[in-house]
């Protein structure tokens, strides 16, 4: 479901491996977002953390590309995955590439969905 289909706002959870910053440019585009460190869950499994943003309808915001395995992480069990491959992970292009998705969260589905993004596209898998 995208936004123009009646989603509202989106419930992120950034990880601990992007700067606490990429929280701020969710939530100065109107989103509700958390990091793991805010949740102090510091160092805690994939596992733990899948399981946490899953109960807690969660976008996972991520450098950590385990999460685009979608046999380990079916996208249809969360609330979105976004996974940011990136040859340059400096704080500057991380967010850059973060704002760079805001446009598309109100254009694209990302409830059940695996959305991985280099810094020419976003490919998107159900």
């Amino acid at each position: 479901m995208s936004l123009q289909e009646g989603q509202g706002v989106l419930k992120f959870k950034v990880d601990e491996n992007l700067p606490a910053e990429a929280s701020e440019v969710l939530c100065r585009a109107g989103h509700d977002a958390v990091t793991v460190l805010d949740q102090s869950m510091g160092g805690a499994t994939d596992g733990r953390l899948a399981d946490l943003c899953r109960a807690e309808g969660r976008v996972r915001v991520t450098l950590d590309l385990d999460f685009s395995n979608i046999q380990a992480y079916p996208p249809s069990e969360y609330a979105g995955i976004i996974v940011l491959r990136l040859p340059h992970q400096d704080k500057a292009q991380v967010l850059k590439s973060v704002a760079m998705l805001i446009p598309y969260l109100s254009q694209e589905p990302l409830i059940g969905h695996l959305w991985i993004m280099d810094e020419r596209k976003i490919r998107i898998r159900a």
